[in-house]
């Protein structure tokens, strides 16, 4: 493994969904939910023999677009997301596919590394010529189960991976780039990163925290923290008060994303329960002055799990997770989601909702 420091990163300029900015604001993109449209067909990836979960966005310079993803072994069940998931990579002409599979960016490195095991919870950006990735890892004892492995699931951890080139090869850091701190709101674990140049100076990321109070082994409260850095590796500052609360509800949401239009913060944040909205589980849309205070949008409700196929068929889901933006000339231009289809949690894979303003 090639060796590198931490500051020869520092004050590279962010590349928001591919252009050297960062994403304008625009009054018709305010209420992302009136832009979504039908889905193709070719913007589902799936493939045999696997769950597919977690998809994030990014293009080459050569126009190409690469899908980074989890993956792990059907046979093993759902619950292995925690044991057995790795960031893999997936090529197309176009950000709503289709998609080929090329490579793992990710493997297994052995479990007396802290993502030595599992890797999941891609979110790539560009800074400059380097590409970022952001991702949970962990590791334990590598045993797959029907529900899920506590150990691995509370030795998660956040860390950053840094390329030329989406295909890789990844660099990744023997440390990892936000652990836990005892008596804080994740002092248990810590996953499901995202990050945003900040408009003025560095850059914030908004991550899943778990802390210990709770009955062991789940914990909990589940909340989310913000973290501030000079550089896309770190280190973060941890700031004190945890955000997309709810009173009375300890796992309120999870699987935040987060971008700066020009104007604000905005984030889109899996509801786990109807806490934010009268929809029941769905993404909702919170936004924020500083990235620090966070409050719903005045139109939250972004979608609940369904999608509408180019073919005519609305397709109900159990589940639509992990989203994202992808970002065409400033402007949100598809929606990235996982998908499943029932509670047996049998099957699932990403897909590439496209946006359009009105």
């Amino acid at each position: 493994m090639m060796e590198f420091t931490r500051r020869q990163f520092i004050g590279q300029t962010l590349l928001a969904g591919g252009h050297f900015a960062l994403p304008q604001a625009a009054d018709e993109s305010s209420d992302l939910r009136r832009m979504i449209r039908p889905a193709p067909l070719t913007a589902k990836f799936e493939m045999p023999g696997y769950y597919v979960w977690c998809g994030t966005l990014t293009r080459s310079d050569d126009g190409k677009y690469y899908l980074l993803f989890s993956r792990w072994r059907r046979e093993l069940g759902f619950s292995a997301w925690v044991t057995h998931s790795e960031i893999a990579v997936a090529v197309s002409r176009s950000p709503l596919g289709p998609f080929t599979f090329k490579t793992i960016a990710l493997p297994v490195r052995g479990k007396q590394f802290w993502d030595g095991l599992c890797t999941h919870n891609p979110t790539v950006l560009r800074f400059g010529k380097k590409y970022y990735l952001y991702y949970m890892g962990n590791t334990g004892d590598g045993v797959a189960m029907k529900t899920l492995n506590w150990t691995h699931r509370n030795n998660q951890r956040i860390g950053v991976a840094v390329a030329d080139h989406p295909l890789g090869p990844w660099q990744r850091f023997d440390q990892p780039l936000i652990d836990t701190t005892p008596g804080f709101h994740d002092a248990l674990m810590c996953s499901n990163p995202s990050v945003t140049q900040r408009p003025d100076r560095g850059y914030l990321m908004v991550y899943k925290a778990v802390s210990d109070k709770n009955q062991m082994p789940f914990g909990g409260p589940v909340v989310h923290c913000v973290a501030t850095s000079d550089s896309p590796t770190g280190p973060f500052k941890k700031h004190p008060h945890p955000v997309f609360t709810k009173d009375g509800v300890a796992f309120p949401a999870e699987d935040p994303f987060v971008w700066h239009d020009g104007k604000r913060y905005r984030a889109i944040v899996k509801d786990n329960g109807g806490h934010f909205t009268n929809a029941g589980k769905g993404l909702v849309l919170f936004e924020s002055a500083d990235g620090f205070d966070w409050k719903l949008s005045a139109q939250p409700l972004l979608t609940t799990p369904e999608i509408a196929w180019t073919n005519g068929v609305k397709q109900k889901l159990y589940s639509l997770e992990r989203p994202q933006l992808w970002f065409e000339k400033g402007q949100p231009a598809v929606l990235l989601g996982a998908a499943d289809l029932s509670p047996a949690r049998e099957h699932s894979y990403n897909v590439q909702i496209p946006l359009k303003a009105r």
